[in-house]
């Protein structure tokens, strides 16, 4: 083990070898990442100064659209950045930083979606005491969880990463760093890391999956009591949104770090990874855009007086 060099340097799976499939991947990407980047902005943006939409709803879901935007940049430059110049390599400290960033934004995701979770079983199953619930020093308090606590998970995976030694090969299986992928080219023996990683990952995503998907169950109760379907169909309308979501985020999660990453499915891996990482920031916007509309009254509102605005100021000179 002594006489093995340390790498300092990863080498990334490259998407393609063709170099038109490359131009297309390329084109392709840019404008995923672009209107991921906008439309969530947009989101944001409507969250923050429409006064109709200063609701604990919709400040969590302008947490969601930041989340997105962020975690969307930590993969999505970088990867563009490796298609264009064609030079799959990173260094082993910014690899070590794109790990934190992965772990940090895809936690906070994790519990905000349970956040999301809660306030709809309040807003549902316990109306009449929704304001006095939800209050703005809980939402404060839950939002200060949903950011501070995955900080903390992460930074233990990073420390824990200190014991490590990282001697090749240091080709990595995907197109960005990941913390299993790590633990694949450690020449040092992973075993603590990877109990770590399996301990905190159990407690942590276990209570976040409760705090999810039970709140739906008592939720479930709740609509199946009310007498008429135009009621049960009101109630299950706020919540489909956020059910799409969920769904698409565990059952990438689960594709991606609990099926054996075989060589028979690694294609198949790779297209999951990319929709998890790139495509479905830009869907979650999109699907709360369609079914929200508040959302859609806000936007078209402001569209209207963006319109109007150059007639008025015509009227006025």
């Amino acid at each position: 083990m002594k006489n093995q060099t340390s790498i300092t340097i990863v080498l990334l799976m490259s998407l393609s070898d063709d170099q038109e499939t490359i131009h297309v991947l390329s084109i392709f990407f840019l404008l995923i990442y672009l209107m991921t980047v906008f439309s969530n902005f947009l989101i944001i943006l409507l969250v923050v100064t429409c006064a109709h939409l200063h609701t604990p709803m919709y400040f969590f879901l302008g947490n969601l659209a930041f989340l997105d935007m962020s975690y969307s940049s930590v993969t999505a430059p970088s990867m563009l950045s490796h298609l264009i110049t064609q030079h799959w390599s990173m260094s082993l400290s910014d690899c070590i930083v794109q790990v934190f960033c992965v772990l940090y934004f895809a936690g906070s995701e994790v519990l905000l979606l349970s956040s999301m979770s809660y306030d709809r079983y309040v807003a549902i199953c316990r109306p009449l005491h929704y304001s006095q619930v939800m209050s703005w020093s809980t939402c404060a308090k839950m939002a200060f969880l949903v950011w501070s606590t995955p900080f903390l998970v992460s930074i233990t995976y990073i420390i824990c990463l200190r014991r490590l030694t990282f001697c090749g090969p240091n080709l990595i299986q995907n197109f960005f760093c990941d913390l299993p992928h790590l633990f694949q080219i450690s020449c040092t023996d992973p075993t603590i890391n990877v109990l770590t990683l399996l301990i905190l990952g159990s407690v942590s995503g276990t209570s976040a999956f409760v705090i999810t998907f039970y709140p739906y169950v008592r939720i479930f109760r709740a609509v199946l009591r009310i007498g008429t379907s135009d009621g049960k169909s009101k109630a299950f309308s706020t919540c489909t949104s956020h059910l799409t979501v969920v769904f698409m985020y565990y059952a990438s999660i689960t594709f991606i770090y609990l099926v054996p990453d075989t060589s028979n499915l690694l294609t198949l891996n790779r297209v999951v990874t990319v929709i998890y990482t790139l495509i479905t920031p830009l869907l979650n916007p999109l699907i709360y855009s369609l079914r929200s509309k508040d959302l859609k009254a806000a936007l078209q509102r402001a569209l209207h007086i963006h319109r109007l605005h150059p007639d008025t100021a015509t009227r006025r000179r």
